[in-house]
């Protein structure tokens, strides 16, 4: 049967430009876009097998799809044609003719094949933008919605004026490294997937959870479905017996922001999602916190306290105070702690206040250089003098633990005031194991090379104590004064978890100190429990340095 030449070619002109615009391989579209040709070509079905490899193709286990049908078919005449792809998959499209009609002729089958070269040229297209669509929109580990795709997703809706009917959650997985280096990495991947799936189910339409990279997320919900999500964020259980036996309660540091309809940018909600859950985190401590007026107050202070900060430390604003440690034996001062005080335009500022906020930023390590610095500064001066000179333990933020030059900076500053390595010590607080262990580890193994002594601070209010101890090399620890909380309900308890830890530091081999003794019970509590080393205000507050070197003085 002869072909109109001039009618193929506008055919094959319209089923190019609609199948151009066709977003994915099996869309109705297809049909539309192949009727006219295969109407001229007598087509009145079009199918399409994927097949992974050959084998799988002699099994017939693969996908199939209908591309195209119109009339009745006559299944035992077809025109067949198969693509390899360079992945080794392979690709079969059937074309079969309408009942009735004479066989394809040898002009009509060499059309065939063109059309199915161009239909796997079309399908190959859809394909590799779909994977790209993966790579850009999407979270390899976890399958699910990236940070790009959530921009793109709520924009769509702020576009709409839709916006108002959400509301949006930035939440941050607690605790989550621990699991990671407890149980591995893929079996951590399979835990965050179990809560982000049971956080999904709450959710439904254009509401979507997307991952922003490690353990923190981002989800879009309607306010109508915030108690659900909440419940969800503040505890989820997981529970898992093969080949592992581990029941978790997983749960989340968010920060929500319910859309008001006049929200006009993306940038807007992601502001006040990351201000909550930052301020949740860092500021008021809770598992979740809403962003309001009152809130916008606090995130203006915080950021203009941030602001004023490049200016203090230029004016040396920041004061050095130590808090003498004591050997309750014999009543001497044996170390002491350097602690950040902060007065600006003749203000003392808390360091309740200003260290949180400085700690959400990358401001807090120059914060504890400084520190460190004068430290060093006071010791090679006392040094000089003649005057006694006490070990002296400076704070570091768990903010510098990603900065693979941090040990070089360390050394650089105590090298460059030539004091001796035996009178600095690192403290670092438990809460540190929500940080990479390894970064962790090296930090603590690189001091313990220069002889840089190391604390734990805070010991014993952490996530896990026992494993901070058992893998790393710790000099001192330093037990949290709420061990001496004089608790009505339960002080054997406390005595009982005191004496179990000094024992347990003394066969160690690490020297235990504890924190916030305030009364003479506290003092006749730990001699009792064979601890000598003690910090406090029955001793002393933190004080400036003339009146800590009035102290040391009290040595000779």
């Amino acid at each position: 049967m002869a072909i109109d030449i001039y009618e193929y070619a506008s055919a094959l002109d319209e089923f190019l430009l609609k199948m151009d615009a066709v977003p994915s391989e099996f869309h109705p579209g297809s049909q539309s876009a192949i009727d006219r040709i295969a109407t001229l070509l007598r087509i009145a079905e079009v199918t399409v097998d994927f097949f992974e490899t050959p084998l799988h193709e002699q099994k017939n286990d693969g996908e199939h799809h209908t591309l195209y049908i119109k009339g009745d078919v006559d299944f035992s005449r077809s025109y067949r044609h198969r693509e390899t792809t360079k992945g080794g998959n392979l690709v079969t499209y059937t074309f079969f003719q309408r009942t009735g009609e004479t066989d394809w002729t040898q002009e009509e089958t060499e059309k065939l094949f063109v059309l199915a070269k161009m239909v796997y040229v079309f399908n190959g297209r859809v394909r590799t933008l779909r994977m790209v669509e993966k790579l850009v929109y999407y979270d390899r580990d976890l399958k699910i919605p990236n940070l790009t795709y959530f921009l793109k997703h709520t924009g769509k809706l702020v576009s709409q004026g839709n916006i108002g009917d959400y509301a949006a959650c930035y939440f941050n997985l607690r605790h989550f490294s621990p699991i990671n280096q407890q149980y591995g990495r893929e079996k951590g991947t399979e835990i965050m997937s179990f809560f982000i799936q049971h956080l999904a189910a709450c959710l439904s339409g254009d509401e979507i959870v997307c991952r922003i990279g490690g353990d923190n997320f981002i989800t879009l919900f309607l306010k109508s479905h915030l108690e659900d999500v909440m419940d969800c964020l503040s505890a989820t259980e997981y529970t898992a017996t093969d080949p592992l036996d581990i029941h978790l309660l997983l749960t989340a540091s968010a920060g929500y922001y319910m859309i008001p309809e006049n929200c006009t940018a993306v940038t807007d909600i992601m502001d006040c999602v990351c201000s909550a859950v930052n301020i949740a985190r860092n500021l008021t401590k809770e598992s979740y916190v809403f962003y309001d007026e009152q809130l916008r107050n606090r995130v203006n202070e915080s950021k203009s306290m941030q602001d004023m900060f490049p200016e203090a430390i230029r004016r040396q604003e920041f004061l050095v105070y130590y808090q003498p440690k004591y050997n309750i034996n014999t009543n001497k001062i044996i170390g002491a702690e350097a602690l950040c005080r902060w007065f600006h335009d003749g203000t003392l500022i808390p360091p309740g206040r200003f260290i949180p906020i400085l700690e959400q930023s990358k401001a807090i390590c120059a914060l504890d250089f400084y520190m460190l610095e004068h430290v060093c500064m006071d010791i090679r001066k006392w040094l000089d003098e003649g005057r006694p000179v006490v070990k002296v333990s400076v704070n570091l933020s768990r903010c510098h633990f990603d900065d693979m030059d941090l040990l070089n900076v360390i050394m650089e500053i105590i090298d460059k005031y030539q004091v001796p390595h035996k009178y600095i010590e690192i403290e670092l607080t438990e809460t540190t194991t929500d940080v990479n262990f390894n970064d962790l580890k090296r930090i603590v193994h690189g001091l313990k090379e220069q002889e840089i002594s190391t604390a734990i601070d805070d010991f014993g209010i952490g996530y896990s104590s026992l494993n901070l101890l058992r893998e790393l090399p710790w000099d001192v620890l330093k037990i949290d004064k709420s061990f001496l909380a004089e608790n009505p309900d339960s002080p054997r308890q406390n005595q009982v978890m005191l004496k179990h830890i000094i024992a347990m530091t003394r066969e160690l081999g690490i020297e235990c100190i504890v924190e916030g003794v305030e009364t003479p019970e506290h003092v006749k509590l730990l001699k009792g429990q064979d601890c000598c080393l003690a910090q406090g205000f029955l001793f002393d507050k933190p004080m400036q340095k003339k009146d800590f070197e009035a102290k040391l003085e009290d040595l000779k």
